[in-house]
């Protein structure tokens, strides 16, 4: 591997990182006080001034930011700044109606790009290495998160965000891309597609995929790594705080993204209470960003869950793989399940492709989750082992995760294929 020199706070002790943390905590704290309405209100509501964080510890007496506070504001009413200093506005898909809208000042662009090209290079790609760019273009902050990024550590970037999956595999075929940078279940789909061309995706020129904007589990990595013979890193970001590239793995270590914590402040939650929880605790991951310009956010609740660990190939901490997220645990029967617990099971059926979805319907008063799940492309469904494999699976998952499912087998192909996210989970008990 190319050695590339790090940034001199990636390896500061742990005391120079706290005191810059402090420092623009501070600093971030005054400046949403004084020039968001919003926060100002949130800060008056709570009895907190800017002036009582007298420490990091102080940060958890000031009052939480949610996805529902960027939609009561919605579109530009928590910026920090005008609107006609913003270069950029993204946003993200809104189930409401409404989308959450992030802006974002020259400033605030340029250290999206430094912070990209340090994930980057975290994930072992270098100057002159060729990326393809399958995160979608346009609102969502993935596709300009990872080409400004890449442009910034001078990698040659194909910009060609999501869909188009026979062309897709054209390009990477004709191109012979280093990189690529795309969702772990679209990366799949373009593994699939490889295939049904007649071509290993075992032998493409790829070396390197760094994989985000879902959770995916240290299972579905090996079987990334073993189909594609490539190394694959995750990265972590979401719109509300920066977009991607507020943590990301360390290629030498794959144990966890790295929270790049000198521009964004990481806490454990619990999610029922919001109490804060001491590193290496299980619950909600909380960030206050500390550089932010347009839209800083203070204590914002991700809904993802995780926890925090000490670093390894960073002094700044680690944080627990993603695997789920609050707002899509499925509680069935009164037992919380969450979509990659069920994963983890499918890929350990050789039978079985991780092509899969969960639908919930009701049938009177009880829930009924099925499993939909495709058999490997030389498995007929109706075949005894396929038939054998979804009675195993089906015992497991009664056995590990405790909750009765039905296993519907279908052919390769019959699971919706996504352009960017999976949709893992189908609720259908409101219909």
């Amino acid at each position: 591997m190319r050695h590339f020199p790090l940034e001199p706070i990636e390896t500061a002790g742990v005391d120079e990182l706290r005191s810059l943390q402090f420092k623009r905590l501070r600093a971030t704290l005054e400046h949403a006080y004084a020039n968001s309405p919003v926060y100002r209100a949130k800060f008056n509501a709570a009895g907190v001034r800017p002036s009582d964080c007298q420490s990091l510890a102080d940060l958890a007496k000031f009052p939480f930011t949610t996805k529902k506070d960027l939609r009561d504001s919605y579109p530009f009413g928590m910026f920090a700044v005008p609107r006609e200093q913003c270069v950029r506005i993204h946003a993200s898909s809104g189930t409401t109606g409404k989308p959450t809208v992030v802006g974002y000042t020259r400033a605030d662009i340029d250290l999206w790009a430094d912070l990209m090209a340090r994930s980057l290079r975290a994930s072992g790609a270098r100057p002159g290495d060729l990326v393809h760019v399958s995160y979608g273009y346009g609102l969502f902050t993935g596709g300009l998160g990872a080409h400004y990024g890449a442009e910034r550590l001078g990698l040659t970037v194909v910009p060609f965000g999501g869909g188009q999956t026979e062309r897709q595999v054209q390009l990477i075929h004709d191109f012979r891309p280093d990189i690529i940078m795309v969702t772990p279940s679209y990366m799949l789909a373009i593994a699939d597609e490889l295939e049904r061309q007649g071509l290993d995706p075992a032998r493409t020129s790829l070396r390197l995929g760094i994989f985000g904007a879902e959770p995916w589990t240290n299972d579905m990595r090996t079987a990334i790594e073993r189909r594609l013979e490539i190394e694959a890193v995750d990265i972590y970001g979401l719109s509300e705080v920066m977009g991607p590239g507020v943590a990301n793995e360390c290629v030498e270590t794959k144990d966890g993204p790295t929270i790049w914590e000198d521009h964004f402040y990481p806490e454990i939650v619990d999610p029922e209470t919001g109490k804060p929880l001491p590193d290496g605790e299980f619950g909600e991951l909380v960030f206050t960003s500390l550089t932010k310009e347009a839209l800083p956010v203070i204590r914002y609740r991700t809904r993802d869950l995780t926890r925090l660990l000490p670093g390894t190939a960073r002094t700044m901490r680690r944080m627990e793989k993603i695997t789920g997220r609050s707002d899509d645990m499925m509680i069935v029967r009164g037992v919380n399940v969450f979509p990659t617990q069920i994963e983890e099971l499918i890929l350990k059926r050789g039978e079985l492709t991780p092509h899969y979805q969960c639908v919930l319907t009701r049938e009177g008063p009880l829930d009924e989750l099925t499993v939909a799940v495709e058999t490997r492309p030389d498995l007929s469904p109706g075949s005894p082992e396929a038939t054998e494999a979804a009675a195993t699976l089906a015992h497991e998952i009664k056995t590990y995760i405790g909750t009765s499912a039905r296993i519907e087998l279908r052919p390769a192909g019959g699971i919706e294929r996504s352009l960017g996210k999976a949709r893992r989970v189908v609720d259908q008990r409101k219909l």
